[in-house]
């Protein structure tokens, strides 16, 4: 018959500031543990090493380290994976800007090197304002084809 040690187990935990769980109790010294039915007894049991607390579970990072470990390879980032829309993840305003600081720059350079005159700069810039073009290339591309550009340029 197995004993009841459900009163030692508790004051244990109380004394060594642990769960009920984690309270360890020698399987080969139980039999004396029966009539420790002080606190005293307890921190008697304790000090023999009768009663110890079982060290913390951890929780392993292992899985963890291998999933960012694929997501800097640039796994794990599709569509399932992602929250929110996509301007959450890259900012709209910062799209914007990375798209118009290179034509508006690109204009500059063909006015300043007088590729292209104030007016039909002027004319350009405020088509780059309303979002007409996606980036130099396709700049340069509507310039040519309106005439203001030679191929060559």
């Amino acid at each position: 018959m197995k004993m009841d040690l459900k009163n030692q187990k508790r004051m244990a935990a109380e004394i060594l500031g642990c769960g009920q769980n984690r309270v360890w109790i020698d399987p080969n010294r139980i039999e004396d543990l029966a009539d420790a039915i002080t606190r005293a007894d307890i921190r008697t049991a304790i000090e023999s090493g009768t009663i110890r607390a079982a060290p913390k579970q951890g929780i392993s990072r292992g899985r963890t380290r291998h999933n960012l470990a694929q997501r800097r390879k640039g796994r794990q980032r599709g569509p399932g994976s992602r929250k929110g829309r996509a301007g959450a993840r890259s900012p709209t305003k910062r799209d914007w800007i990375q798209t118009i600081r290179p034509i508006r720059s690109e204009l500059r350079e063909l006015r300043d090197s007088g590729k292209i005159s104030k007016t039909v700069y002027r004319e350009f810039y405020m088509k780059a304002k309303g979002g007409v073009f996606k980036n130099r290339a396709h700049l340069v591309s509507h310039l040519k084809a309106d005439g203001h550009l030679q191929e060559g340029q």
